[in-house]
């Protein structure tokens, strides 16, 4: 079950402190699309999402999008970034992972992977064992396979949090739309 536990459960992406990530010796970042850095379905990134995106290359932080987004909308969304993309991914199969660790050539206890859903983003980046960071999704707008998988998500948080293994206070947004 430590498969699904995320390392880091925050709020939103641009609330990452880029300074502990560095003292964790991380200096690459694996970056889910869809609720992570844009609401489902949506190519408009936030000015704040940029900023914080341009600060972490500016601070050396490599960076990569990795999603199971159509491809042209992944590419068009790592344009507006400037950073790479694996789109159409199949996440939580490794070679998604893999292959986004290759575009930042580091290896994988150096890099981070902030996501949204614990069973295709935390549980993709625990099995090689990166550090994984799981948000809050932005928007409850999403496919409906999806909405009914984020419930067993939320059930599982919920558990993990009676044992301890994650703070029950971040996980306040998991069961909205239920």
């Amino acid at each position: 079950m430590k498969v699904f536990v995320p390392d880091l459960i925050i709020e939103e992406i641009s609330t990452i402190d880029l300074d502990k990530l560095r003292k964790r010796n991380i200096s690459g970042l694996l970056i889910d699309i869809d609720n992570t850095i844009v609401p489902w379905g949506e190519t408009k990134i936030q000015k704040g999402l940029k900023t914080w995106v341009k600060d972490a290359k500016e601070q050396g932080f490599v960076v990569c999008l990795v999603s199971n987004a159509l491809k042209n909308r992944a590419e068009e969304l790592g344009a507006i970034l400037e950073v790479p993309v694996v789109g159409r991914a199949m996440k939580p199969m490794k070679r998604a992972f893999l292959k986004g660790l290759r575009m930042l050539d580091l290896p994988p206890q150096e890099v981070a992977f902030v996501g949204d859903q614990v069973l295709t983003d935390i549980f993709g980046a625990n099995r090689l064992n990166l550090y994984s960071i799981l948000v809050n999704p932005l928007s409850t707008n999403e496919l409906g396979i999806t909405k009914l998988v984020r419930k067993l998500e939320t059930k599982i948080l919920k558990h993990f949090a009676k044992k301890g293994l994650v703070n029950a206070e971040l996980l306040h947004m998991r069961g909205k739309g239920e």
